[in-house]
């Protein structure tokens, strides 16, 4: 599986099918740089979602090291796009700044956590 960089800072999320998730895996900072390829990559996992069979999605914040206002901007985006597709957007393993962010904001109850995303499936024809 190969990660594509993004504008320099970090890597491009990898979008992948786990059964019966698709789970998105962004890794380092995201904020207004890297925020966009967050978007992309929940809108391709989106789209996967009722081509896959799968019954949500699942963001694995594990490799998140930061996150701001941007990012937090793309899955709330995303989490309303997903909701007029009656899915969710569930979060897994966030760091405790992304929780706190979370907390902060009132954001937190808009996502269901999973902690116990299974290990890497198989990629998407985009990841």
């Amino acid at each position: 599986m190969t990660e594509r960089n993004d504008q320099g800072n970090g890597t491009q999320p990898v979008v992948e099918i786990i059964g019966r998730v698709v789970a998105v895996r962004p890794t380092g900072e995201i904020d207004i740089t890297t925020a966009p390829s967050l978007s992309r990559a929940l809108a391709e996992a989106l789209a996967l979602l009722s081509a896959s069979g799968a019954d949500r999605i699942v963001t694995d914040c594990s490799r998140v090291t930061f996150c701001d206002s941007s990012g937090l901007n793309a899955l709330v985006a995303a989490r309303l796009e997903a909701a007029q597709a009656n899915a969710s957007i569930h979060l897994a393993n966030p760091a405790p700044q992304l929780q706190r962010l979370l907390r902060m904001t009132g954001a937190e109850s808009l996502f269901p956590r999973e902690d116990g995303l299974p290990a890497r499936g198989r990629p998407s024809a985009g990841g």
